[in-house]
């Protein structure tokens, strides 16, 4: 299985810094962004990323925000979304707009990097199937 590609979204520097440091000793690509608008400029220019750990409280564009922007202009990118401030509400309407799924910070290390690697797998599982459904429409238009 390849390296999963993570990016984390958060506005706090140092816990940005702390996780990617943790994420790294883990095996795991890592980028960064420290607001919604920076992941949608990084996913803009780097399509090759499979998961985003999202905080849900940030200045500006919030998570679940983002969360929307991100499930609509790169519906494969799964989306594990981090707070907090965890609410019933917010964890089903992020699970509502496409979240993968919705862990509580601090989190478990164990628990993130068994999510990221269940979120890489269905996003390599969907993108392969789109792959074989392309592949199937060019054989059958040259009637292989």
């Amino acid at each position: 299985m390849t390296t999963p590609f993570v990016m984390l979204v958060d506005d706090e520097a140092p816990f940005l810094e702390t996780m990617t440091k943790r994420l790294e000793k883990r095996n795991l690509s890592v980028t960064t962004a420290i607001s919604g608008q920076a992941a949608l400029d990084t996913l803009n220019k780097n399509r090759n990323i499979d998961v985003v750990i999202l905080d849900v409280k940030m200045p500006g564009m919030d998570g679940i925000e983002t969360l929307k922007k991100i499930k609509s202009g790169y519906p494969l990118t799964e989306v594990i979304m981090l707070t907090a401030h965890a609410t019933v509400e917010s964890a089903i309407e992020g699970m509502k707009f496409g979240a993968f799924d919705y862990l509580m910070k601090p989190c478990d290390m164990e628990q993130l990097m068994s999510k990221v690697h269940e979120a890489t797998k269905k996003k390599h599982e969907h993108e392969e199937k789109i792959r074989v459904a392309r592949l199937k429409e060019v054989l059958t238009k040259y009637g292989m």
